[in-house]
């Protein structure tokens, strides 16, 4: 193979010597070939070409300008520079440099047009996974690919880095071997069940077999933290159909999926769904035998006796003590760091220090929706200069956490506060008409539209199991949905905006709210106001006197003239 040792943008008869330098100040200077930061090179520095004004890899200063893919075994590719008004082929680089060399269907008549090449589209894309050929971002109009001079196949340098086997012998997932199928797979995968173009597939004719080259291996039975059972890999389903317990989406029986195997058990997965790394924690079972032994100790606390426990959170024994309606702004949850009201709550018989009944009984070793891994309960107090922001809605908070203490974890630091936590995977809430899951991931990370705080997010929620696209935060759907304010007596409500179009205040800041957005409102005594105009003067209900006042008032079905509610007060 014939490598480059100088720039690539030079001519080959004046040619332009790299220089190395450190990549350590240069985050935002991009590799002229892959587009990728040049501070990623894993020796610590990169070449630069101050004529040109371009930096390379490594790696990528030895890239070969003709190589034979998998993906095009026809013929041989070559690297290709492309501008927008011209391409030169690697073919005949040796004689003339990319800048110089003359284009290749190029057609002077033909106007270019901004952002497309004048050739059309055949440049443009890579003909394997259909995206369009990157450029970098010191030459914006420059391309840089492998192309085949005989048919205009084009690769991009992305795609160039899979490099498929020709042959799988005894695939996991078939029972005999698999050939690589040299076009982009644009039926469902016999697997998983998806489209995917850009993926390598390979075949097996004789049974009219079709699948990914990640699914080939797919391993055949899991274990999720989202389901107590473990899981089996099954080539298709019995009718009827099922709903994937983590999308809930429909589940295809034709193809690949994942099931539990356990009598009476309908738990049903897609295989990406399953599969995920956010779901799965990347351990085969198929050989593992099912641990038997003594069931682990995740309780909290031990009763003492007396309504007296010995909660491990805590070196003092709690009691129980019975809510009685007396509101005190001092007594606070020390796990979920919400007010102690309108619940039955422990108290600790030496010190000042709470806990909810529930929160109290949270297990100390739990699986949650949102990770791959066992997370543990940490009630430890954080230090006076450091604070817990929860991996769900990401706030701010000094309470009980559970978190994730393996070592070789892929998501690092996940850690998830106590009123995050007690979200149930799939429940009915008063926000939304239909039923809400959790959603984990984001393949694509594009944002999503909260419908509690209208912003554009991609962090984990909440999403309706009708599909009927509606969406919410986890800060949005851990709002309280009752609470005290100091100068009502009766808890606030929490309202999911209305339809009006009347003029609603808030008693705090006294600015105006926007009744179709979230507020919090006492329904207990609605109290209006009436002009007393009339003719005819209402009867007060209290007093059973006509109302002599200029205004008078309805609370709930009640009539009542201004000095009986005055004195009601």
């Amino acid at each position: 193979l014939l490598y480059t040792k100088g720039c690539r943008l030079a001519h080959p008869t004046l040619p332009h010597t790299l220089s190395p330098k450190p990549s350590k100040n240069s985050n935002k200077s991009n590799c002229f070939t892959w587009g990728k930061q040049v501070s990623t090179s894993s020796r610590g520095f990169h070449y630069h070409c101050t004529i040109c004004q371009v930096d390379f890899h490594e790696e990528c200063v030895k890239i070969p300008r003709k190589i034979l893919h998998p993906f095009h075994l026809q013929h041989p590719l070559f690297l290709t520079y492309g501008k927008h008004e011209s391409v030169t082929d690697g073919s005949n680089i040796s004689d003339l440099g990319p800048c110089e060399a003359p284009a290749l269907n190029s057609d002077s008549s033909t106007s270019g047009t901004p952002g497309k090449s004048r050739w059309g589209n055949i440049f443009d894309n890579c003909t394997w996974c259909g995206n369009y050929i990157p450029t970098p971002s010191s030459h914006p109009r420059m391309t840089v690919f492998y192309r085949c001079s005989v048919c205009n196949f084009c690769l991009d340098t992305m795609c160039t880095q899979s490099k498929p086997p020709l042959t799988i012998e005894n695939p996991k997932g078939h029972h005999y071997s698999l050939a690589l199928f040299p076009r982009p797979l644009l039926v469902p995968c016999d697997a998983c069940g998806l489209v995917n173009a850009s993926e390598a597939s390979y075949a097996c004719f004789q049974c009219n077999y079709m699948v990914h080259q990640h699914c080939v291996d797919s391993p055949r039975v899991i274990k999720i933290t989202r389901h107590p059972h473990r899981l089996s890999y099954s080539p298709y389903l019995p009718p009827p159909k099922s709903l994937c317990r983590v999308c809930y989406k429909s589940v295809d029986i034709k193809y690949g999926q994942y099931s539990c195997k356990d009598e009476g058990c309908s738990y049903v997965l897609h295989t990406k769904c399953a599969t995920h790394v956010m779901t799965w924690d990347g351990k085969e079972l198929e050989w593992e035998p099912e641990e038997t032994g003594d069931t682990e100790d995740i309780s909290s606390f031990k009763k003492v006796g007396d309504g007296l426990i010995e909660h491990f959170s805590h070196g003092h024994h709690l009691k129980l003590e019975k809510y009685d309606s007396a509101r005190d702004a001092r007594k606070q949850c020390e796990a979920c760091v919400l007010p102690i009201h309108m619940h039955d709550f422990y108290n600790c018989v030496q010190c000042e220090f709470f806990l909810h009944v529930v929160c109290a009984a949270l297990p100390k070793k739990v699986d949650h929706a949102l990770h791959n891994h066992s997370i543990i309960l940490d009630p430890s107090p954080l230090p006076k200069d450091r604070q817990l922001q929860c991996s769900a809605c990401s706030r701010i908070s000094s309470g009980f956490r559970y978190r994730c203490t393996k070592k070789d974890c892929q998501i690092n630091w996940f850690k998830i506060d106590v009123c995050c936590f007690l979200i149930p995977e799939y429940s009915i809430n008063k926000v939304h008409e239909h039923p809400l899951f959790i959603a984990p991931f984001n393949y694509d990370y594009e944002p999503f539209r909260c419908n509690g705080c209208k912003r554009g997010l991609t962090k984990n929620r909440l999403q309706c199991s009708a599909l009927c696209e509606f969406s919410i935060c986890y800060e949005c759907v851990t709002i309280p949905n009752e609470l005290h304010y100091k100068f009502d007596e009766h808890p606030l409500t929490l309202c999911y905006g209305e339809d009006t179009d009347g003029k609603y205040w808030c008693e705090e800041c006294e600015k105006e709210v926007n009744p179709a957005e979230w507020f919090y409102t006492c329904n207990k005594y609605v109290v209006e106001v009436f002009g007393n105009k009339s003719s005819t003067r209402p009867i007060c209900s209290r007093c059973e006197d006509r109302c002599r006042g200029s205004t008078y008032f309805k609370v709930d079905v009640r009539t009542l003239c201004s000095w009986c509610l005055l004195i009601s007060r």
